[in-house]
């Protein structure tokens, strides 16, 4: 028979203790044991105290979750920053931090309290999400020092504490005191599932195509029998037989919008003071409408079919006031002038 030798004993290995399997996931709880043990981040701050400070300000990750793969790479990237400056003899403390407020811990307790949250009070809710907050704080410290990154644990900045919540209203006051805060409107970014306002960062835009549509609103209270004497009053008649003709026929105004489902909400018609509109008659019906922009309302709602005659014009200044129906609505929309 063939004598099998053992290879591996003709090597010139070198003889160590050290094993052959790393073992991290054991080994790395082992060492960070040790190093919380041995207060290993405190010995190094005593070391380093008096010496050239290196700060790192670390914006705060957001208290409503477990980490992920984003906070891994930016905690254990800016650990190696302080490591490395505090090895190069800087004092180069870090004290870690979370933020506490806002709508995704809001939203999340609101989506777990479900109907409860109708009967209870807005202290009880911002107890609850208080109490959400510190829940994940602590889960994600241990998260944090398990990745081996050193800090002030036991001491980090929350946006809840009191001491910082009063920090901000001390420098709010400096504001105020300064004259830099005013009372003034301005558009919010509103929310209606979660009833509250929104930040820039945190609404998603995408592509939206609205549909346009013309709508018209009748004159209220004045029949087209008067007109020979409203166009008497408002302006220059381009065609006297064709305002007779008109009698007996109702008049609307024509708005143009891209926004239509605000028309539930409709208040008035605003008209620009000093531009020119028109009176045009079209297959019975008369129209108001703005002059420079007629031939596009003729091509595209009235068509090209049946002739569009034009009867009369004047200012917008003219009819301030008239009031016209709500195409749905049993109320007026009144006149009103704006640029």
């Amino acid at each position: 028979m063939e004598n099998k030798a053992d290879y591996k004993q003709s090597l010139n290995l070198p003889k160590t203790d050290f094993p052959m399997r790393a073992n991290l996931t054991q080994r790395e709880v082992a060492q960070l044991a040790q190093w919380e043990e041995s207060g290993l981040y405190k010995r190094i701050q005593r070391e380093r105290a008096g010496h050239e400070k290196y700060i790192l300000h670390d914006g705060p990750p957001y208290a409503n979750g477990h980490i992920h793969i984003g906070h891994a790479l930016n905690k254990i990237l800016k650990d190696f920053v302080v490591k490395s400056r505090s090895m190069s003899d800087y004092a180069a403390p870090y004290v870690p931090g979370w933020d506490c407020h806002g709508l995704p811990i809001e939203y999340q307790v609101l989506k777990d309290l479900g109907p409860k949250k109708q009967g209870m009070s807005k202290t009880e809710i911002r107890k609850r999400c208080r109490e959400y907050a510190d829940k994940f704080v602590q889960i994600q410290r241990e998260e944090f020092k398990r990745l081996g990154v050193l800090g002030d644990w036991d001491h980090p900045y929350l946006t809840m504490n009191p001491d910082y919540e009063a920090a901000i209203v001390r420098e709010f006051g400096k504001v105020v005191a300064a004259g830099g805060v005013y009372k003034g409107k301005k558009p919010v970014l509103w929310c209606p599932v979660d009833e509250t306002a929104l930040a820039e960062a945190e609404v998603e835009y995408a592509d939206h195509a609205s549909p346009s549509i013309y709508v018209k609103f009748a004159l209220r209270g004045r029949q087209t029998e008067s007109l020979f004497n409203i166009f008497k009053d408002v302006g220059s008649v381009v065609d006297q037989p064709l305002l007779h003709e008109m009698k007996g026929k109702d008049l609307s105004i024509v708005i143009w919008t891209t926004t239509p489902w605000t028309l539930v909400a409709n208040r008035a018609i605003a008209l620009n003071p000093s531009l020119v509109y028109v009176v045009c008659l079209h297959k019975g019906n008369a129209y108001i409408v703005a002059r420079e922009l007629f031939d596009r309302f003729r091509k595209e709602v009235l068509g090209l079919a049946g002739e569009v005659q034009q009867v009369g014009s004047f200012v917008g200044s003219k009819i301030e006031g008239w009031e016209f129906s709500h195409p749905w609505f049993d109320r007026p929309s009144p006149v009103v002038l704006g640029d």
